[in-house]
């Protein structure tokens, strides 16, 4: 995947620990609801103005399968709906995005988009915007209504499948959301395997960001503990209760801390996790939840054993889910890598790549899309671990 977290848009001042050090750049998002019913209380006065034009993007299982996106048309009503597109599938299909894309284009009252579902409909909503901007000069006001755990809602990039199936993107400041409503009734429906797993790339980014060059100690790191204390503690009992809206609001505001305090702090890409979880995702139809499950834990114990400052990064996590410190970071940030494959485990999300349907003779293919190398020692380091994925 391209860097669709680069933007030339923002200069990026990057953080230090010693001498502790940085600047943080929020985006414009302007509100935050979250609670049941969230949707239905507050939607209509999250509109731009008394004469909006919303249009909705969505995928089709929300639209076929639930009654959600019907109670979203139905509080929009004649005065503020201008239209649904309900096709857009995993990864985003870049044929889905130029259809959705010509529907808005052809609607100039249109000035809202409402995206409602995982990460491929909300990232089709920030690329249409993208694109509407690109053509008329306009970008259009992002209402976001999320129903996994993925965090696509917090960033100002839009990922998306090109015909050739490979990810790349698009990333801009006016991208990010003004909105964010966390309606723990519209997950409800989302199956208990997704939840999860699109968890598990909520605590890709907590962790992640931990060691990330531009992410600030106040507010991004202090949030991404916060993120994987509350990720560790609620996943096993969402597990037990998928349907204890309580938990499920608590999964959702961990998810908004994993990644929503970045804000405009971005440069490159989140990640070797996020690196590798590109290259697996769309080339081989792997869900992005699925890949973390997969990398995140053997990514954190490389790191812990690469380098002394990332471990330091990583070992601050260890109270935060449960381990106790012993003063050793090195050994500390080993066992977070090892509670999180734990977590996994007991969350029956544990898989492999034979599994998955990936030969073994597309190792050098993943890694090569993963470290932008052919060879060296990130590369051997990489390799190997993508070996053992199998």
């Amino acid at each position: 995947m391209s860097n669709i977290f680069d933007s030339q848009m923002v200069s990026v001042v990057e953080s230090t620990q010693q001498p502790l050090s940085g600047l943080w750049k929020p985006t414009h998002l302007q509100r935050l609801y979250y609670g049941s019913e969230s949707v239905q209380k507050n939607l209509l006065d999250c509109l731009p103005s008394e004469s909006s034009k919303a249009f909705i993007i969505t995928g089709s299982s929300l639209a076929s399968k639930t009654g959600l996106i019907k109670q979203v048309e139905e509080l929009l009503g004649s005065k503020h709906h201008a239209g649904t597109f309900s096709k857009i599938g995993q990864h985003a299909p870049v044929k889905q995005l130029d259809e959705a894309t010509d529907m808005v284009m052809k609607d100039t009252s249109i000035d809202t988009i409402i995206s409602v579902g995982g990460g491929s409909p909300i990232d089709s909503a920030k690329a249409i915007s993208y694109r509407l901007n690109e053509k008329s000069g306009k970008f259009l006001y992002h209402i976001t209504v999320p129903t996994t755990l993925s965090a696509a809602e917090c960033t100002m990039g839009a990922g998306f499948t090109n015909e050739d199936g490979m990810k790349t993107g698009v990333a801009h400041p006016e991208l990010a959301a003004h909105v964010i409503i966390y309606d723990s009734n519209f997950m409800l429906d989302t199956p208990a395997w997704l939840m999860m797993s699109t968890a598990m790339r909520s605590m890709d980014h907590a962790m992640e960001l931990m060691y990330h060059p531009t992410s600030t100690e106040m507010p991004c790191r202090q949030m991404c503990l916060y993120a994987a204390g509350e990720l560790f503690a609620n996943l096993p009992k969402y597990k037990e209760n998928p349907k204890d809206e309580q938990i499920i609001t608590r999964l959702q505001l961990a998810a908004f801390a994993s990644l929503g305090f970045l804000q405009l702090n971005v440069k490159g890409g989140l990640g070797l996790s996020h690196g590798l979880g590109y290259a697996l995702g769309s080339p081989y139809g792997i869900p992005h939840g699925i890949t973390s499950c997969l990398t995140l834990g053997h990514v954190v114990k490389l790191k812990a054993e690469a380098s002394k400052d990332d471990a330091g990064q990583i070992a601050r996590m260890a109270p935060f889910i449960g381990l106790s410190k012993s003063g050793d970071d090195r050994k500390d940030a080993v066992a977070v890598g090892d509670a999180i494959l734990d977590l996994v485990k007991r969350l029956d999300l544990s898989t492999t790549l034979t599994e998955k349907g990936v030969g073994k003779d597309q190792v050098p293919v993943i890694t090569k899309l993963a470290t932008k190398q052919e060879s060296g020692p990130l590369y051997d380091k990489v390799k190997a671990l993508v070996e053992g994925l199998y």
